[in-house]
């Protein structure tokens, strides 16, 4: 089916006035102590200007060059009400740019109509994913309410901001000025691109966006421009954050936490129905009328690790794998209060098997994982290493360090700050052939010191701590989401 916009499009009428509302878990909230990880949702009230950060630890590595580009919320509160929900801040773009052993940071918000409009009338009114919104939001298309605060894309001399419900938004590269919303062809205006776009090794790009039981599959050339754009029919209407790619194919997970109904904020739409298990639809990216379903038990999820498969066609692709959607619904709320016990249990490293003979398997790391990430050389081909952030425990919503699963020798090489520190998604930056041979680029917020913190690992001694750390003399808050450019 050809992508047609008019009858894809979520359109204003799902936006529409809140079904549920988070007073419960704001008054149970306001009776605790603010929360000592309160940095990771503070509000950031102007842009940040390149300034340098200090190395306070280690040597920089000679080798390394480029820029880390991020993403995530900056702002959730204005005196006319706030957002509700840790997903739902204005989006902030950071870049730290590693030259000769200096790094500069800086930090600019993304000006969407959403943001200027609350700027205007100083309050946030705009539906989101967990934020009901009011009746003094202007919403006339999806880009209206679009926050660009999710994740990253490199585009030449620009970066997306990424947000799953509406169109990339184009940022320069050189100093972070907001330039358009990206439209890959005009009567494809608005249309959902999500924010885990998946790269084949000649550069291929390829991106879904969901619309109940429909997804778009975007198609992308090298340099960005759109090679194809086709609507398919989905098997349920899941929620899904992300999917994952091989080579050959195309991987969506589809959890039991299914559409049920219209209203915002967006995630009361949603219904957990763990009896329905898990689905895996697999993709043929050369046809995409043909696909095969697997069967799993029931976990959520919000990200997988890139997808491979081997030459008898066995699939296997890793999973930040969670027992219910707790944090997603509740959880994220508490983030944005800064008081109170967070619920839902952390997500756990496990892998997918899938066998060509219709079999699926999924097996355990044992370990608490989030933000999986690896080579961006080997994406959807054979590999060993997943990194991914570390140290989450029941007493803590947010992780404290950094590790390395090898999934042929089953070994952790794993580094924990301690409670001082947040550690956020770290990025492979290849230095030679092996997977191993490379640097592990992660920000965190040093909390002692109430500042951003940028840190180089060795991804083959994760465990011997980082090997250069810089830090920088404001504290950002947490984001989601980055890629490297260099």
């Amino acid at each position: 089916m050809i992508a047609n916009r008019r009858n894809f499009l979520m359109g204003a009428a799902a936006l529409s006035a809140a079904v549920v509302t988070p007073e419960t878990v704001r008054a149970m909230a306001a009776q605790q102590a603010a929360a000592d990880w309160a940095l990771a949702t503070a509000d950031l009230e102007a842009d940040v200007a390149p300034h340098a950060m200090r190395l306070v630890h280690g040597r920089a590595p000679a080798d390394l060059t480029g820029t880390l580009f991020r993403n995530g919320p900056g702002k959730f509160r204005r005196p006319g009400g706030s957002a509700t929900h840790w997903f739902d801040g204005d989006g902030l773009m950071r870049a730290f740019r590693v030259n000769d052993g200096q790094v500069t940071l800086e930090a600019r918000f993304a000006d969407t109509p959403k943001r200027r409009w609350e700027t205007e009338i100083d309050a946030v009114v705009t539906p989101g994913f967990g934020t009901p919104g009011d009746a003094r939001a202007r919403i006339g298309s999806n880009d209206d309410a679009n926050a660009a605060n999710t994740a990253v894309m490199v585009a030449g001399d620009e970066v997306w901001a990424l947000w799953e419900g509406g169109a990339p938004m184009a940022l320069s590269a050189s100093d972070l000025s907001t330039k358009r919303f990206v439209t890959l062809r005009d009567d494809l205006k608005g249309m959902p691109f999500q924010a885990h776009p998946r790269y084949d090794p000649d550069g291929t790009i390829w991106n879904i966006g969901l619309n109940g039981g429909q997804a778009i599959v975007w198609r992308l050339n090298a340099d960005r421009s759109l090679h194809t754009a086709r609507v398919i029919d989905l098997p349920r209407a899941s929620y899904m954050h992300d999917f994952t790619a091989t080579a050959r194919h195309l991987i969506i997970v589809l959890q039991p936490w299914v559409f049920e109904r219209r209203g915002m904020p967006f995630s009361s739409q949603f219904a957990w129905r763990p009896e329905m298990g898990t689905q895996v639809l697999v993709i043929d990216k050369a046809d995409l009328s043909r696909r095969r379903i697997y069967e799993l038990p029931t976990f959520s999820y919000f990200h997988l690790g890139d997808a491979w498969e081997d030459a008898s066609g066995t699939i296997r692709f890793d999973v930040a794998a969670g027992k219910d959607v707790a944090f997603a619904v509740e959880g994220a709320r508490v983030m944005v209060a800064q008081r109170g016990s967070v619920p839902g249990e952390h997500a756990v490293l496990n892998l997918i098997t899938l066998h060509t003979d219709g079999r699926a398997e999924m097996v355990s790391s044992g370990v608490t994982a989030e933000f999986p990430k690896s080579d961006p050389r080997r994406a959807g081909l054979p590999r060993r290493l997943t990194v991914h952030v570390a140290g989450e425990r029941p007493d803590r919503p947010l992780p404290t360090g950094l590790a390395t699963w090898d999934w042929d020798t089953g070994r952790s090489d794993a580094f924990l700050f301690g409670d001082t520190q947040i550690v956020e998604e770290a990025v492979f930056v290849p230095r030679g052939p092996d997977e191993a041979d490379a640097w592990l680029i992660a920000p965190s917020i040093n909390l002692a010191e109430g500042v951003t913190e940028l840190h180089a690992f060795n991804a083959a001694r994760v465990a011997d701590g980082p090997v250069a750390t810089w830090r920088a003399d404001v504290a950002l808050p947490a984001g989601f989401h980055g890629a490297w450019a260099g």
